[in-house]
């Protein structure tokens, strides 16, 4: 059967498992939102492109499915390209679908033009620019199978307007033929020799730490991560993007590493005789000084991409493959060995938790950003689907939180990007439907994407915003206060903030605003229990700070603690 370009791209949706995508229509993608309109598949309309994309990804964190996004060409391509970038570092699978202009007007500057396939190479695991619409299954055939096998990511698929009009013959393709991007496993004998290598480190270490990373959360590896811990008594810790991965709140959990981690956690890495990296892929916010890094330890790096190994920390061992996969056949040598509990080493770590705890001042009438972030844990019960934006807030979210799940901390960790709180939050929530979302944000982060207020508006979307408001740009402005002697340039708000409880009843939301401690709690219940979209803006102490601290370039020794 005969199909235009644009029917096919539906339907190719379709094949694809799709039953959400994310946009905004403009003059180039308009023949597919032609093609959408009788198709059955749900559509959010965000209020730019760039929510819309975070949108996406926050469905594809909370979900573990594809998030697509669709924008149409110029201006509203390029606004996806802070949202692929975002999902580009955390290995988020997207499929973004842009309109184009014409194939004869391509180069010639026309009206809302914008070389999209050029621009985002750096910055998507594959793109396209569709010439041909007999090219159009098998080029989806291919994007869907990048985005989603190996190391996950971002594909963008440009097709000008004139191929969205064309038709024909359409059948989808069974299955991409891209051998050089296809994942093999290792094999097998390869796998063994690798494997038992680790054993054999594992036996001789003294001082053992499993770091784990967000490859842990992409692969599913939770369950193998738990069984490894309790095995072998390993002490674990985490990147910001894998809370939940291990319970926080175990007694083997050292919470998050690195520059706002705790210092147990700094610690034990620091003294560690063995560091096995699963998932991880030792960013510099972890890392902090290199040449001082695990330095004592033996350190096995466990990767899906092979460019990782060895591109920031030297490794000693390296196994290339699927987290869960090399867990579970470690765990497969593991049975027939028996390991003593490292007493001694857990018992360090037991002092350093009691010499280093997390810890802040109680205020009886400003309200502590802390104290909010635990009232919303212990409301929750570490049960709810956490989103944020990124500063003192991200940070205080992931030192302060219950996690207890994988893919219920959503975050932006590689990019740092700010206005990723509140579309992703609306993403999780429409993927996520049964589970209450909360979205934590500050006040800088909020205003970043606040018009996303009216899609949770417009479709009921029951997402939780609270703001963390200090009137600052709170993590510039700390640093200008440890660095730069105060001289808060260009990072004080509050003169400039609007009122946001009435921005938020303007868009149609329930809003409430807390400035005592004692209205954080049943303000924050009473919130929770609203059936649509709520925003709650805590008036919280102005200067407060992030501790620990280790500042760029430092090691644990340069840890500030208050």
């Amino acid at each position: 059967m005969r199909k235009t370009g644009a029917e096919i791209v539906v339907e190719l949706l379709q094949h694809y498992g799709v039953d959400l995508v994310f946009g905004y229509p403009g003059g180039t993608i308009m023949p597919v939102y032609d093609a959408l309109y009788h198709s059955g598949l749900r559509h959010i309309l965000a209020r730019h492109e760039q929510g819309a994309c975070h949108a996406a990804d926050g469905y594809a964190r909370a979900t573990g499915k594809t998030g697509v996004v669709i924008a149409t060409s110029g201006p509203g391509a390029t606004n996806l390209v802070t949202g692929l970038a975002t999902a580009y570092m955390d290995s988020v699978p997207l499929i973004a679908i842009t309109g184009q202009v014409p194939t004869f007007a391509i180069g010639t500057d026309s009206f809302q033009e914008a070389d999209i396939y050029g621009i985002t190479i750096p910055i998507t695991k594959y793109n396209y620019l569709v010439k041909d619409v007999a090219k159009l299954a098998e080029t989806f055939a291919e994007a869907f199978y990048i985005a989603r096998t190996g190391r996950p990511g971002p594909v963008l698929i440009d097709i000008p307007k004139d191929v969205q009009l064309a038709s024909t013959e359409y059948a989808p393709v069974a299955q991409a033929d891209i051998p050089l991007l296809k994942y093999t496993p290792e094999p097998q004998y390869e796998f063994d020799a690798q494997l038992d290598e680790l054993v054999l480190l594992l036996r001789a270490a003294k001082r053992p730490v499993l770091f784990v990373g967000g490859g842990a959360v992409i692969s599913n590896a939770s369950v193998g991560i738990h069984r490894l811990a309790r095995k072998l008594s390993l002490p674990v810790t985490n990147t910001l993007i894998a809370n939940g991965v291990f319970p926080s709140q175990d007694p083997l959990s050292l919470g998050m590493a690195g520059m706002h981690g705790t210092r147990y956690a700094n610690e034990a890495i620091f003294a560690s005789d063995l560091l096995i990296a699963a998932g991880a892929r030792f960013d510099d916010r972890v890392t902090g000084k290199i040449a001082e890094f695990a330095q004592r330890a033996k350190i096995v790096h466990i990767d899906i991409d092979p460019a990782e190994v060895g591109k920031v920390v030297p490794v000693d061992l390296s196994i290339i493959g699927n987290l869960k996969d090399v867990l579970d056949g470690l765990l497969a040598k593991l049975e027939a060995v028996d390991f003593e509990p490292q007493t001694k080493w857990l018992g360090q770590i037991k002092e350093w938790k009691e010499k280093y705890p997390l810890t802040y001042t109680q205020s009886a009438s400003i309200i502590k950003p802390q104290c909010v972030i635990q009232t919303i844990s212990e409301l929750t019960q570490g049960e709810a689907i956490i989103t944020t934006g990124v500063g003192q807030h991200q940070m205080w979210a992931s030192l302060y939180c219950d996690h207890r799940h994988p893919k219920h901390f959503i975050t932006s960790g590689g990019l740092g990007t700010m206005g990723f709180c509140v579309p992703s939050g609306i993403g999780a929530q429409l993927g996520c439907p049964d589970k209450l979302v909360v979205t934590i944000t500050g006040d800088g982060s909020f205003q970043m994407n606040l018009q996303e207020l009216a899609t949770a508006a417009y479709y009921n979307i029951p997402v939780k915003i609270v703001i963390l408001n200090n009137g600052y740009l709170g993590m510039v402005r700390q640093w200008q206060e440890m660095f730069f002697e105060r001289r808060y340039s260009e990072t004080h708000l509050e003169d400039g903030n609007p009122d946001f409880v009435m921005v938020a009843k303007g868009f149609g939301l329930e809003a409430f605003r807390v400035t005592r401690p004692e209205e954080v709690r049943p303000t924050l219940a009473m919130a929770f229990a609203l059936p649509g979209p709520v925003v709650i803006d805590c008036r919280v102490e102005k200067e407060e700070n992030v501790w620990p601290m280790i500042p760029t370039g430092g090691t644990v020794k340069d840890t500030i603690e208050h």
